[in-house]
């Protein structure tokens, strides 16, 4: 995946979700009748300006696409004339400023909902729910999980894919459910009911790896060490592998399947491997150098060489979930839902240390996300934008002086009060709001830093 794809990825994202967002700011602050001066996404040099509408509202685009922001008329931001002061936002009652400012974040939420909406519609392509081996001494091999099972439902929620497993048990892994029932059927359509104890999993363990944590892998079916293609210039052309090569061993240690030979291999970059394969009936050894590549910051070996795959074996664990139009905004409701409260839970235990601050990332993680997902299709790209938007959305509306939440907690003050926090308290409150926010991105970009070093 190239550099540039990964950049115009994650700022076609960027751009798509701030336009959403502050285009929620500046529908509510014109139906309120307030004037708008500037809508800007990004920050910085403007590279496009054009002044348009009614108002000669300035809509710019600038250099810096981290973020965007919704300039109206207000007095504490420069003079109004006389004959406009009825349209300056410090003029508006609290219960407009509050809907206005509320308004991006809620865009976000509505934009989250429409993305799932289309996401049910056209189908979430993954993998049945079938188990591979179980890890021994973790949860799953003591709730005695069996390979070849298929898990069915959890907590009496159905279950279709392995998407919906890992969410639905970091769900009850997060709030330290003692013990949760699971549903699985065997290859001979037995139903067992599994008891699930997630209480002790460390915060730490709460990442990507989450389900391996548990001990639940997903089947794979066993490809044989058999080499198909030898590709051109690589490690293995160089050094005589061909098609049809049964490789038997490597450096006398039994290879048994593809996933052990191809674990060798990245284990091993610019060391000299000893092969001993099986050709034409006879046994023969070669060496091979495989040669260094970087994936993620991580330093692998790779031989260049493909193996035989059964095509058919592995769509037959392949599933599509579709749902009927009106039963996919039902469904694209509760998905945002869930996902603004599983954030929520997220934040609430970093706070508390039940989950892991590693858990944050930085813009660089994100587009190497956005680049991840736009290159393994339409439906993935479209999964990960509803998701950094409800992240976005539940981001603004967190009571943090100078993001929406912010200003949200201080009109809910000023409701309550009966008048206005004084300047010097919201300068003070925008002061700490700054340096926790400083606090909040270097842990992201340390995590970001962190995760290209270690892989």
């Amino acid at each position: 995946m190239s550099i540039l794809f990964t950049i115009a990825s994650f700022v076609v994202a960027l751009g798509l979700l701030i336009t959403f967002h502050e285009f929620g700011h500046y529908l509510v602050a014109r139906w309120n009748g307030v004037k708008v001066l500037r809508f800007s996404i990004g920050f910085g040099q403007p590279i496009f300006r054009k002044r348009w509408g009614k108002d000669q509202t300035e809509w710019v685009v600038a250099a810096i696409p981290l973020g965007g922001y919704v300039k109206m008329l207000d007095e504490t931001e420069g003079k109004v004339d006389p004959s406009e002061l009825s349209r300056a936002f410090n003029r508006q009652p609290v219960k407009r400023r509050f809907a206005i400012v509320a308004a991006g974040p809620i865009a976000n939420f509505l934009l989250a909902i429409v993305l799932y909406w289309l996401l049910f519609i056209l189908g979430v392509n993954g993998m049945k729910p079938v188990l591979g081996p179980v890890e021994p001494a973790t949860p799953a091999a003591f709730a005695s999980f069996q390979t070849g099972e298929t898990i069915v439902s959890i907590e009496d929620e159905s279950v279709k894919s392995w998407q919906d497993a890992r969410w639905t048990l970091l769900r009850h892994a997060i709030d330290k459910s003692p013990a949760i029932r699971v549903e699985t059927v065997d290859q001979h359509g037995q139903v067992n009911w599994r008891t699930l104890d997630l209480s002790r999993i460390h915060p730490d363990e709460i990442d990507e790896n989450f389900l391996a944590t548990v001990g639940l892998n997903p089947y794979q079916p066993v490809i044989e060490p058999i080499i198909a293609e030898v590709f051109p210039g690589s490690a293995g052309h160089q050094a005589a592998l061909q098609a049809g090569d049964e490789i038997l061993a490597v450096d006398d240690i039994e290879i048994v399947n593809w996933i052990e030979l191809v674990h060798v291999i990245r284990d091993s970059p610019e060391k000299t491997l000893k092969m001993d394969i099986l050709r034409n009936n006879r046994v023969v050894t070669i060496n091979v150098t495989p040669e260094a590549a970087s994936e993620r910051g991580m330093k692998i070996g790779k031989i260049g060489v493909a193996p035989e795959v059964n095509q058919a074996e592995f769509e037959a664990l392949l599933v599509t979930v579709t749902y009927p139009a009106g039963q996919a905004v039902i469904k694209a409701i509760e998905k945002t839902w869930e996902t603004t409260v599983l954030t929520l839970q997220m934040l609430s235990k970093m706070v508390t240390g039940d989950v892991s601050w590693k858990n944050v990332s930085g813009p660089i993680s994100i587009a190497d996300y956005a680049g991840q997902s736009a290159q393994m299709g339409l439906v993935s790209y479209l999964a990960f934008l509803a998701l950094i938007s409800v992240s976005l959305g539940v981001l603004n509306l967190l009571p943090i002086p100078v993001l929406d939440g912010g200003h949200l907690m201080y009109y809910i003050i000023e409701i309550i009060k009966g008048e206005p926090l004084s300047e010097k308290a919201m300068l003070i409150g925008q002061k700490i709001g700054l340096a926790m926010l400083f606090t909040l991105m270097t842990f992201a970009i340390y995590n970001d830093i962190d995760r290209l070093i270690t892989g």
